[in-house]
């Protein structure tokens, strides 16, 4: 009976350690992956109206550095900036010149300077412009000056002539009443007697006088007829002033003088 246990326990021992041997030396099973784990799980539970969601937007197309060169213009000129629009003038600027030097300038009888001449800051408007020199007429001109520059030219070499006077002629028997005009261009006679009428040239004058004290103009026309004026208020003075005018007039035409246009 000892045997037989004995035998019954070197069994045991051996299967004991066969079943030892086969549990050290069998493989691991294999774990589940985590991608494998996490597609495994279980979409979450919908909600009541989903929205969509919206898509990513599209990854920007990269340009090469080489496309970026050919595409960028070589040398393109810069685009000009915009030029600010100047305010336009509220006042206006006279630019006064004359055909003698240093010719003396009045605006509205203040005096502005000696010409060639630059004014500025005057008011848009009408005013008076009077420009004189010695040994010359002066020149007065209404101005309607506007916003902006302007150019003015004074010709005081020129000849200007307009003067009129109302007379009586005296004829041999009787009388005639006309008046007397004097401008750069000549002389006239208007009156109603038409065979007393004239129109000469100032040169043309061969005897021109006046007589304060007889209170008369005597006035001959060369190779024609003579004239005899009175002022039919018997005032010489206006003879006088009429002569006087006339005579600087023709004085200037003989040294050269331009006429000024009528």
């Amino acid at each position: 009976m000892n045997r037989r246990v004995l035998v019954i326990a070197f069994v045991g021992f051996v299967l004991a350690g066969a079943l030892g041997a086969f549990y050290l030396t069998r493989p691991e099973p294999k774990r589940p992956e985590p991608a494998a784990v996490e597609r495994a799980a279980p979409a979450p539970a919908a909600k009541d109206d989903p929205k969509p969601e919206p898509a990513p937007p599209a990854p920007a197309a990269r340009t090469s550095r080489r496309e970026t060169a050919k595409a960028a213009p070589k040398d393109a000129p810069a685009a000009p900036s915009p030029k600010t629009a100047e305010p336009a003038p509220e006042t206006g600027t006279l630019r006064v010149d004359s055909d003698v030097p240093g010719a003396q300038v009045f605006i509205d009888r203040v005096f502005s300077g000696a010409t060639p001449l630059t004014i500025p800051n005057v008011a848009p408007g009408t005013h008076r412009l009077n420009v004189s020199a010695p040994g010359y007429d002066g020149v007065a001109e209404t101005l309607e000056v506007v916003a902006g520059s302007r150019d003015i030219l004074i010709k005081l070499k020129d000849v200007r002539l307009d003067a009129k006077i109302a007379v009586v002629h005296k004829h041999r028997i009787g009388s005639c009443r006309g008046q007397l005009i004097a401008t750069p261009q000549g002389l006239r006679y208007e009156t109603a007697d038409k065979d007393d009428g004239f129109s000469v040239p100032l040169r043309d004058l061969e005897t021109f006088q006046v007589d304060y004290l007889e209170k008369n103009l005597k006035l001959k026309l060369q190779k024609g007829r003579r004239y005899d004026f009175t002022d039919p208020d018997g005032n010489a003075d206006r003879l006088f002033v009429f002569h006087r005018d006339v005579e600087k007039a023709r004085d200037r035409l003989k040294k050269g003088d331009p006429p000024a246009n009528p």
